[in-house]
C-alpha cells in the first residue's frame, strides 16, 4: 500500500524567521511542505528525504548574504518552484544558491537561483535530475563568481532544460555517466567544463557568448552531439577545447562564429585514433581547427567546412603530421575539379603550412585577417613559396558539391 505523505501548508511571514527549518526539523520522513507565496528565511538545511514544493508563484528562500542558502544532505529530497536567492560570496566556502551532497534519487525543479555565488553545488551525488532551472550569480566580476554547477564525484545524473547566464562555469570533475541536454548556456566563462569524467553525454544543447563554450581534460568515452556552440568571445573564443582525451566523438553539430573552432592539444605519444569528429558544420570561424603541437590520431570524416579564413593553424613549428584520417569533407577552400562526377575530388585537399607566414605565430599581425594586403600575400605564397610548405592536413577524398 502507498505510504501516506504528510502535508503541510504553512503561511509565513519574513518575521516569522525561523518557522520554515522547524517546520523541515518537525517533519516525518517523505513529508510534502507545500508553501504559499511569501518571503521565507533562508540558510535551511534538510537531512532527511523531503519534498518543498512552492504553491503559489511566488515563494522565495531568502539568504542571510552568508553561508549557502539550501544545504541538502539526504537523498530523496525534492525541491520544485522555488525562488532561491541571497548566498554568501566565499568562493572557498562554495556559497551557493543550493548545496547537495552524499545524495541520490534528489531533484531540483523549475527553480530560479540568483543573487548566488555558486547555482548548484553538488559533491558525491547520484542518481538525480536537475531540470527546467533558470541561474544566475551575483554581479561581479567573472573570476569572482561561482560555478553555476558544480559536479565533483557525482554519477548517473541528468542536467535538462535548464537557462544559465551570467556565471563562471558548469564544470563536472571526477563525474561520470551524466547527461547533459537541453541547456542553453549564455555569458559564462566556460559553458561546459569536464575533467577527469568519462562516459559523459553532451546532446542538443546551446552555448553562446562563452570565452569557450566546452572544454575537455583527460575525459574518456565522451559523446558531444547536436548542440549549437557559437559566438565564443574574449581573447580565448574558443568554442571546443580538447586535451587529453580518448574516444572523443564529436557528431551532428554546428560550430559557427568563433575565434577558433576546435583547439586540440594532442599527445605526442598517442598511438590510435582519440578523436572522432564527423557530421559537423564548422563555418565562419577566424580558424576550423587550431593544433597547438602534434597533429594526429584524429579521425576528420563528412564534415562541412565553409566561411573560415583559416581551415587548419598549428601553433608551433615542428612535431609530425601523421595517423590521421580525413576523408569526405566539404571545404569551400578546396579547388579541385571532379571529372567522373562521383562528387569527390580528383585530387586530394592539402592543407599546407609555409615557414613564411607570420601572421600564425604573431597576434599582432593577426590583426590583418581577411584584409586585401594577406589575400594578396596568401596567394603569392601559395604560386611561388620561398620554403617548401609543411603538409599540416590532407583530406583524400574531398567532397567538391554540397547537396
Amino acid at each position: 500500500m502507498r505510504r501516506l505523505l504528510l502535508l503541510f501548508t504553512f503561511f509565513i511571514s519574513f518575521s516569522n524567521a525561523n518557522i520554515l527549518q522547524e517546520a523541515i526539523n518537525n517533519a516525518e520522513v517523505n513529508s510534502i511542505l507545500k508553501l504559499p507565496n511569501g518571503i521565507y528565511h533562508g540558510n535551511i538545511k534538510i537531512n532527511k528525504p523531503l519534498t518543498i514544493i512552492a504553491k503559489g508563484k511566488n515563494v522565495i528562500i531568502q539568504g542571510e548574504n552568508k553561508n549557502s542558502v539550501i544545504e541538502i544532505t539526504s537523498s530523496n529530497v525534492i525541491l520544485k518552484n522555488l525562488l532561491i536567492q541571497g548566498s554568501g560570496n566565499r568562493l572557498d566556502a562554495r556559497d551557493a544558491g543550493i548545496k547537495i551532497s552524499n545524495s541520490n534519487n534528489s531533484k531540483i525543479l523549475n527553480c530560479t537561483i540568483k543573487d548566488s555565488l555558486y547555482g548548484i553545488d553538488m559533491g558525491m551525488v547520484t542518481n538525480s535530475i536537475i531540470e527546467n532551472n533558470y541561474i544566475t550569480s551575483k554581479d561581479l566580476e567573472i573570476s569572482l563568481r561561482g560555478n553555476a554547477l558544480k559536479l565533483y564525484y557525482s554519477n548517473n545524473n541528468i542536467i535538462r532544460n535548464n537557462e544559465i547566464y551570467n556565471t563562471k562555469d558548469v564544470i563536472f570533475s571526477y563525474s561520470h555517466n551524466n547527461l547533459i541536454t537541453q541547456n542553453h548556456i549564455e555569458k559564462s566563462r566556460f559553458g561546459l567544463h569536464f575533467l577527469k569524467s568519462n562516459n559523459n553525454i553532451i546532446d542538443n544543447n546551446h552555448f553562446q557568448f562563452n570565452s569557450v563554450g566546452l572544454i575537455f581534460g583527460g575525459a574518456k568515452d565522451t559523446t558531444v552531439k547536436n548542440n549549437m556552440i557559437k559566438s565564443s568571445i574574449g581573447k580565448a573564443g574558443i568554442g571546443i577545447l580538447i586535451k587529453g582525451v580518448s574516444n572523443f566523438v564529436f557528431k551532428d553539430n554546428v560550430v559557427t562564429f568563433n575565434s577558433k573552432a576546435f583547439y586540440i592539444d594532442a599527445k605526442h605519444n598517442e598511438t590510435s585514433i582519440k578523436r572522432f569528429i564527423t557530421d559537423n558544420e564548422i563555418s565562419y570561424n577566424m580558424e576550423a581547427f587550431h593544433f597547438h603541437g602534434a597533429i594526429k590520431q584524429n579521425l576528420i570524416k563528412r564534415n562541412t567546412i565553409i566561411g573560415n579564413i583559416d581551415d587548419v593553424v598549428k601553433s608551433v613549428r615542428g612535431n609530425a603530421t601523421s595517423k590521421n584520417i580525413v576523408e569526405e569533407n566539404y571545404w569551400d577552400h578546396y579547388s579541385g575539379f571532379d571529372k567522373n562526377n562521383d562528387n569527390i575530388g580528383d585530387t586530394s585537399y592539402r592543407i599546407l603550412q609555409y615557414a613564411d607566414r607570420l601572421w600564425h605565430y604573431n597576434n599582432k599581425v593577426k590583426f590583418f585577417y581577411a584584409t586585401p594586403i594577406i589575400s594578396i600575400l596568401n596567394f603569392i605564397l601559395s604560386l611561388a613559396p620561398f620554403i617548401e610548405p609543411v603538409v599540416l592536413l590532407e583530406d583524400t577524398k574531398p567532397i567538391v558539391e554540397l547537396k
